[in-house]
């Protein structure tokens, strides 16, 4: 079949060719969403996304016959650095259905971190759990929602035949108007205003954007501080991050708790803005324009992307008054539907609060890690070369 050649490349320079080697992968995948190409080079141009500013990243393309079948990136966190010295990140870890193309790509991130000090990587993050993370396991025969991966079925079969090992699942839960929990969670948040006068619960205020994403900025940095493979973000990474959900949220599905002047919880749904992704086919000429515009004509289902109350408050039950909030007004406006995700799997005062109201698993998704001393006995027990 030939020789696998893996090739640095530079950012943002070589941004489209990273990104489109991903489409041919994915030709035929009637699942897969493709990237919007503006918002990827946004993501990806060292000189606009703050997170280059406290990593060091590598991506990498491999080819074949002078065809581009995959890729990966290579991260040292220094944030993570402080927490798990010697753990860097892989990601956007993207191959045809060729064993030997997925090794040669693993390897080229395994020996740049191991260059750099690093004994050990876990992932897929793209670049870290402030990313979109993770690799599908189950749950390949629906589309994915908005902000999360997707991959073709045959991608855990040759994580396992790398030597990677399972190390944490996240789950996706399906909600809908019709689980037979939520008329207990609207009397929990019900009871818990009632009881609690200081205790308030305000929409989203776009016109202080800035100030309201510093409030969400703290919140999350609080509530997520004990997750498996949490990063800290700054400020600014935080920013960019939010900047590029500005144009899709709608604040009417965006909540704040808080106990009289003093943020306590947050609560983030998006509009599935994938369902008009997927017909733009990663360009906005020359139609995918016209999507956009029509976005509200064809998006009906959203994701619940992110909910966490601060330390200080979390023997209150703020996340069912979030909930049923978020039931209500997304029922009054529409939606049909959604997924809440994603959730870890020893997450369980959340996993049981979803699923007392009758929330199902819809998809499990996956990470990974690799010890570089067991990697590398691995690889030369497969006979792999270069």
């Amino acid at each position: 079949m030939g020789p696998v050649e893996v090739t640095p490349l530079s950012l943002p320079r070589d941004t489209d060719r990273f990104v489109q080697t991903w489409f041919p992968i994915y030709e035929g995948e009637p699942h897969w969403v493709p990237p919007l190409l503006f918002e990827r080079r946004r993501f990806f141009d060292p000189g606009r996304n703050p997170y280059f500013r406290v990593a060091r990243v590598q991506c990498f393309v491999a080819s074949r016959h002078g065809r581009d079948v995959g890729t990966i990136a290579a991260v040292v966190d220094e944030v993570y650095q402080k927490e798990e010295p010697g753990t860097g990140f892989f990601g956007f870890f993207e191959f045809v259905d060729d064993l030997e193309v997925a090794r040669a790509l693993l390897d080229a991130a395994r020996c740049w971190l191991a260059e750099r000090g690093q004994t050990r990587m876990i992932g897929p993050f793209n670049f870290n759990t402030n990313h979109e993370f993770a690799l599908l396991v189950d749950g390949f025969d629906t589309d994915p929602y908005v902000a999360n991966p997707h991959n073709a079925a045959y991608y855990p079969g040759v994580y396992e035949a790398l030597a990677l090992r399972p190390v944490m699942d996240w789950y996706a839960y399906r909600v809908d108007a019709g689980m037979p929990g939520i008329q207990k969670m609207r009397r929990v948040g019900d009871r818990l205003l009632s009881r609690h006068p200081e205790l308030s619960i305000r929409s989203l205020d776009l016109a202080r954007f800035d100030d309201e994403v510093g409030i969400l900025h703290d919140i999350y940095t609080d509530a997520w501080e004990q997750n498996w493979a949490h990063v800290r973000v700054t400020e600014d990474e935080f920013r960019f991050i939010a900047e590029g959900f500005r144009q899709i949220v709608d604040p009417d599905l965006c909540f704040v708790a808080e106990v009289g002047k003093r943020p306590a919880a947050i609560s983030i749904s998006l509009p599935d803005m994938n369902q008009v992704a997927k017909r733009m086919k990663g360009r906005l000429l020359p139609f995918g324009w016209w999507y956009l515009l029509r976005r509200r004509h064809y998006v009906d289902r959203l994701r619940i992307f992110m909910l966490g109350v601060a330390a200080e408050f979390q023997n209150l039950p703020l996340g069912a008054a979030l909930y049923a909030r978020t039931f209500d007004v997304a029922l009054a406006k529409g939606y049909r539907g959604g997924e809440a995700s994603l959730i870890l799997e020893n997450n369980v005062r959340m996993r049981g609060a979803l699923e007392k109201m009758g929330a199902t698993i819809e998809k499990t998704y996956r990470s990974y890690e690799l010890d570089f001393a067991v990697g590398s006995q691995a690889a030369t027990n497969e006979g792999v070369a270069g």
